[in-house]
């Protein structure tokens, strides 16, 4: 991990050079995305009146890229922080009937949003203790929202605790990561798990990868403009298969790496 780290530092801070410097491009775009209106923006845009609900305008593109699939379902939703239960609402509106809503808050007060198919949970998420005693009442999620005190080791306890009883196919979304939350580190590190290379053997030409156990929990971790999610895999994966199909090669480079010279080898 020590090399890992020392390895990967001075190319983080290539990135972040870089990425100081990139804007959009000055071209038209090929074509213009054309969908249905999104009904959480809707919904937000017209809520002027009745419990607040404090979310960035960019955050329902997220929600609905990642959460669309569990509309109308029997599912269970987990929301960290309250404030003022206007999006204890909108969940409810959003997911339907079906859905079983629970918010946790370090507030007492919050308890006064309680009510058919909402469930309030008051308690610190940075402590495991807490977490324990949740997970007997609640022991699987399907979506996981943290939107709670945002400090780095509170979205690290959290993440540890309720990520093992996500449901395969589940979400995990952490809102409101800003410039200098270590959590991004934590994501990060995480993340190196999915590119893990364990060569094996493919039964046509071509290379395989034996699935880790991050790899079969995890189905992808996205960064967007402050949030972040983590999929759960629907099923877990045996490997990776990089089969080669064709009949016309040129000879394979000598510079590329390691996985490359494993797809060169099969």
């Amino acid at each position: 991990m020590a090399k890992l780290l020392a390895r990967s530092v001075p190319m983080a801070i290539r990135g972040y050079q870089f990425g100081s410097d990139v804007r959009p491009v000055d071209v038209p775009p090929s074509s213009l995305p054309v969908g249905e209106p999104n009904p959480l923006r809707s919904y937000f845009e017209e809520h002027r009146e009745g419990r607040g609900i404090y979310k960035g305008r960019h955050y329902f593109d997220v929600y609905v890229r990642h959460l669309a699939g569990f509309v109308g379902r029997e599912v269970v939703i987990v929301e960290i922080g309250v404030y003022s239960g206007g999006s204890l609402e909108m969940w409810q509106t959003y997911f339907g009937a079906h859905a079983t809503i629970h918010g946790i808050d370090i507030q007492e007060a919050v308890r006064v949003y309680e009510g058919d198919g909402v469930h309030i949970h008051v308690g610190d998420q940075a402590d495991r203790a807490f977490w324990e005693q949740f997970k007997k009442d609640v022991p699987v999620i399907d979506v996981l929202i943290d939107d709670g005190g945002h400090h780095p080791n509170e979205m690290r306890v959290t993440f540890e605790e309720l990520f093992p009883i996500l449901r395969p196919g589940g979400v995990y979304v952490c809102e409101d990561i800003v410039n200098g939350n270590e959590f991004l580190a934590y994501l990060a590190g995480l993340a190196e798990h999915l590119t893990n290379f364990e060569s094996t053997e493919l039964q046509e030409p071509g290379v395989a990868s034996s699935a880790g156990g991050p790899q079969q929990a995890i189905q992808g971790i996205h960064l967007y403009p402050f949030v972040a999610v983590v999929e759960r895999t629907l099923e877990p994966v045996a490997d990776f298969q990089f089969p080669k199909h064709g009949s016309e090669w040129l000879p394979w480079p000598s510079h590329l790496g390691a996985v490359a010279d494993s797809k060169r080898d099969g």
